[in-house]
This record gives structure tokens, sequence and C-alpha cells, in this order.
């Protein structure tokens, strides 16, 4: 039977366990995807906590399969899938879970991959650099304009200070001291994470920020709220959309499309985004890959790879 690495219930690694799983059946619009490489994002372990996205209603059944994005081949098609064929190459979001042998994946929300790009790359793109994208297309700043980003050092930060150079903005990234090379080597301006990391944007930025996109919450978002004028160019995937409201500001409104996915992907081969993989880990070494994410020790994007 088909290996899988789960949560068996709510709470910390000590749920987490690898089973033997029934090979899912795609149902209506539906892709039945043999896994070659899945992303690991700190998402997959706030999940485990308990954490539901927004509007998340459905209760989740265990065991439940880790991982939200994944790279791979399609194995079979559900009823009501166009422009896929089995045998294709796609990468996208899976919605059973992608640290497995096989997963599915909503036709909708799945592109074909780009022959230019190798599996392990194509699976860090569905959730943090789209949601970078998704992000910085929101904004809408002119080329030219100052973009903050706080927790740059991050999946979703360093994407995002990427997309932001390529679409003609100067970027400047908070993060901690000991990423400074990593987000430098980016092209962004480092401030230092941190008490008085407000001060130091402004004085790495002495003309004012234009945008901010939030990816931490909590004090940092309140703070960084102040250094704009314009609260409307406020955003977050840090914290709730409460929190961000009553600052003036919004969540990152995502696009989930094939179109994003298309577009992160041109933005790597073109030599504009490198999801900056700093780890791979084979399938039998699941939580290992998790752990390296849940304890804050990854620069860019953890991997897993399924053998075939």
């Amino acid at each position: 039977m088909p290996k899988a690495y789960v949560f068996t219930r709510y709470g910390g690694p000590e749920t987490e366990a690898f089973v033997d799983v029934d090979r899912p059946s795609p149902g209506p619009g539906l892709l039945l995807v043999a896994v070659r490489a899945a992303g690991v994002n700190p998402v997959d372990w706030k999940q485990r906590n308990g954490f539901r996205r927004p509007g998340e209603r459905d209760e989740r059944i265990f065991p439940a399969v880790f991982g939200n994005e994944v790279s791979g081949v399609v194995e079979e098609i559900g009823d009501g899938v166009e422009g896929f064929a089995v045998g294709d190459e796609v990468f996208g979001s899976a919605s059973a879970g992608g640290y497995a042998e096989y997963t599915l994946v909503p036709a909708a929300v799945a592109a074909h991959k780009p022959a230019e790009l190798p599996h392990t790359v194509a699976a860090t793109l569905p959730v943090a650099a789209a949601t970078a994208y998704d992000g910085v297309r929101q904004l809408g700043l002119p080329p030219g304009a100052t973009l903050l980003v706080t927790g740059a050092g991050g999946g979703v930060g360093a994407a995002a200070v990427q997309i932001a150079r390529a679409f003609g903005l100067r970027a400047v990234g908070v993060a901690s001291e000991g990423k400074k090379d990593f987000v430098e080597s980016l092209g962004t301006v480092h401030v230092a994470s941190g008490p008085g990391w407000a001060e130091r944007v402004r004085a790495a930025a002495p003309d004012g920020v234009d945008g901010v996109y939030d990816l931490v919450g909590g004090e940092v978002l309140a703070a960084s709220a102040e250094l704009l004028t314009d609260r409307t160019r406020l955003i977050t995937a840090g914290a709730s959309e409460e929190d961000v409201r009553r600052l003036g500001g919004a969540r990152v409104t995502r696009a989930r499309t094939a179109a994003v996915l298309e577009a992160v992907a041109r933005l790597v081969i073109d030599g504009d985004l490198d999801p900056h993989i700093t780890g791979t880990f084979p399938l039998d070494r699941a939580g290992d890959a998790l752990r390296t994410v849940e304890e804050g020790h990854a620069r860019g994007k953890t991997v897993i790879e399924v053998a075939r």
C-alpha cells in the first residue's frame, strides 16, 4: 500500500506517524497524482496544531496527511477534467496531503509543469511563491516604490522580495541578523528584526515605505502599520483578517489559479525567482524535513522527494 506521513490528532510532533493508506480515487474535477516532490511549509505544522485557514469549515478527518503543495505525474483523471491527460507532469495544491506517494490535486489549482523545472523546484511554488505573487500583485505598487516585507527570510518572504524586484520595486526585508547574508543575496535591503526594528526601517528607507507585506503578525504587524501613510497598502499573510482590518489593511487574497502557477514558474525560468531550496529529504525522513521548518532553521525552502 502507498505510504504517507500523517498526524493522528491535533498536537505536537508526538502525533506524527508513517502509515499505509489506500491509493486515492479522483472524484469529479480531481487529478490523481503520483507525487515526485512535496514542498514543506510552516502551515503544515500549524495545521497539525489545529490551525484552520480563514473560511475553512469542514472537520479534519484523522489520520490527516501533511503537505499542501506537490509536483508529480497524473495517474488518473476524475470526471469533468479537461486539459490534462494521464502521464502529464503537473504541480499544484494538494487536497489530500502531499507527504505521500499519491495525492489528489484539484484540476482548477493545477498547472502543467514546464520541462525546464525539476519536480523539486515546481513543488515549492504553489504555496509560498504563489502567496508571495498574489500579495505583491494585490498591493499594486508602481515601479520604483518601496515595499517592506516582514519575515523576509522565510519561504514566502524570500519569494516576495524577489517578485517585488521583478516588478521594479525596491524591497526592504526584515529578518533575523542570522539571515542577513541570505536576505541581501536576494538583492534586498536587510533590516535586523528585534527591538528597534521599525526605527531601523526608517533609517534604511528615509523616504518612507509605500507598502507593507507582513508575514509575522502581532506587534510586528501593528508597528508596520505605523510606517505607512496609506494603510490600504498594508497586507498580511501572518495575521487574521480581524487583526489587520483594525489597522486599516487586509489579508492577502489568494487567486489559486493555474495562471498564477504559470506566472511564478515563468519567473523561475527567467531567472527572476529562485526558491532557494536549502534542504531536500526523502519521504522516509519527512519528520526531519518538517522539524527543520517548524524550528525555524530553514532559509528558503525545504522539499521532500518521493522516490519512484
